[in-house]
């Protein structure tokens, strides 16, 4: 039996029933198959690049210039958006590679350019003066006189410093209200400020303002001590070890859990879908923007079906379901979540650590992924016979459920679920059971909607 899906678009940005301008969801495209998820997810925009200048070279890699082509033609062909990156700094020697990429990326006719360096914004100016610029968090906007410099300059939109207050964003628009802002909403965050970071530079050689960032901030450190006696260094001991301020005589208490180590700079995850209520009613913000070019295709959609769900319920003036937001959000990895500073600025926010551990596993396991045709799925991890796994979908999506000889689709407390009564592959061999090793598709007892994914709750 054939399945139609008809995941429901809101992404022209249109006035809603209330009359407001619905402001824009943009989700990170690390891969072209999660530009697809994301957009198939409910993003209005994605956003990502190639490697040169992008900030992200892992996700970079992802794409060429011909498959990043593709990507816009699919992103313009249902209607949406896609903002190229060139947020890097460069040197004076790749200036006239900058130049030239710069060009080739204007030939694909994006929607926007994302930039940070002021110079690097003149010369896109110059050379593609059609594209509007967008200037990347990296640029570290936290108030007007800044705001202003830059929208003289001719951008377009700001994406705000994670730093900023929801305050100071209400005042940047009532001072320029032509000026269009964008916060981050979702994702990793920075222990240093909008990401002026050189820890990565000094341990691995690894520019995290060129993209090439190892992460130094998530690792779980190990204390060593100085014996006196054989003058090396040695595991500390475990006994109550403290630093001294010596302005203040102030003594901090550093601590290590046994075999795991201590977590002293790992910030939590920006999590502000408790939020959208009171970002959305300020009338200053435009556009909402989740993290993580580098984070899974399940990341993908889960953060846009979220917020997308959220904006739903807001401009469709239906009661938002926070609860429920973060139920959904809980069920990815993730390094404990904080609102950040959208309510408290930078020096008065005490919870936005996390030291105890780097990231812990979300509340679900992604057992498989379904392919974009729909009747066969990639396993993620294992999958039995004759166990449940939840059916995750675009919103607006159709299942209907079904029984044969291969396994069965049903509804449970609202809830769709496939059940595998036996495991067979493309090529017809069958199976005890499939895991994630198997690059093998397996057959699915009838169409879903494409690109979703099975998962199973995780058993505390």
């Amino acid at each position: 039996m054939q399945i139609s899906s008809t995941t429901q678009s809101t992404s022209d940005n249109k006035a809603t029933s209330n009359n407001k301008k619905r402001a824009e969801l943009l989700s990170p495209a690390g891969s072209f198959e999660k530009l697809k998820i994301a957009l198939n997810f409910g993003a209005d925009v994605v956003y990502g690049g190639v490697s040169h200048f992008s900030l992200r070279t892992r996700a970079g890699k992802e794409f060429d210039m011909p498959t990043f082509a593709e990507a816009v033609r699919y992103t313009h062909n249902l209607g949406k958006k896609i903002y190229v990156t060139i947020n890097g700094f460069p040197f004076n020697a790749q200036l006239k590679l900058l130049e030239s990429h710069i060009e080739k990326m204007a030939e694909l006719e994006p929607d926007a350019f994302i930039i940070a360096a002021p110079g690097v914004v003149k010369l896109a100016k110059s050379i593609a003066p059609h594209i509007p610029v967008h200037l990347s968090t990296q640029a570290n906007v936290l108030n007007v006189l800044d705001a202003e410099v830059f929208y003289e300059m001719g951008v377009k939109r700001i994406v705000c410093a994670r730093e900023l207050s929801l305050k100071d964003a209400v005042e940047i628009k009532k001072a320029l209200p032509d000026l269009e802002l964008e916060i981050f909403v979702h994702g990793s965050m920075c222990f240093a400020f909008s990401g002026r970071c050189l820890i990565s530079a000094l341990q691995n050689g690894r520019v995290p303002n060129r993209g090439s960032c190892a992460n130094d901030c998530r690792f779980d450190y190990e204390y060593f001590v100085r014996d006196l006696q054989s003058d090396k260094l040695v595991p500390f001991d475990g006994r109550e070890f403290y630093v001294k301020n010596p302005d203040n005589g102030v003594m901090m208490r550093l601590e290590e859990e046994e075999g795991i180590g201590t977590h002293i700079f790992n910030s939590k995850d920006l999590n502000l879908a408790s939020h959208i209520k009171e970002i959305l009613d300020s009338n200053a913000i435009d556009a909402l923007k989740i993290e993580g070019r580098t984070k899974s295709a399940y990341y993908a959609a889960i953060t846009a079906r979220t917020y997308k769900e959220a904006l739903d319920d807001y401009y469709s003036a239906r009661e938002l379901q926070s609860s429920h937001y973060q139920d959904e959000l809980n069920t990815l990895k993730n390094r404990g979540f904080t609102d950040g500073y959208i309510i408290h600025r930078p020096y008065e926010k005490l919870n936005t650590q996390n030291h105890q551990t780097a990231i812990s596993e979300g509340s679900y396991q992604v057992n498989a992924q379904v392919s974009e045709c729909g009747t066969k799925a990639l396993c993620k991890f294992s999958i039995f016979p004759n166990e449940p796994k939840q059916i995750v979908a675009p919103l607006g999506s159709e299942i209907v459920c079904v029984k044969n000889n291969i396994g069965e689709i049903y509804k449970e407390g609202g809830e769709y679920y496939l059940r595998l009564f036996k495991i067979v592959l493309e090529n017809g061999k069958e199976l005890d059971s499939i895991h994630s090793g198997n690059t093998n598709y397996f057959l699915l007892p009838s169409a879903l909607p494409p690109l979703s994914f099975l998962r199973q709750k995780i058993e505390a």
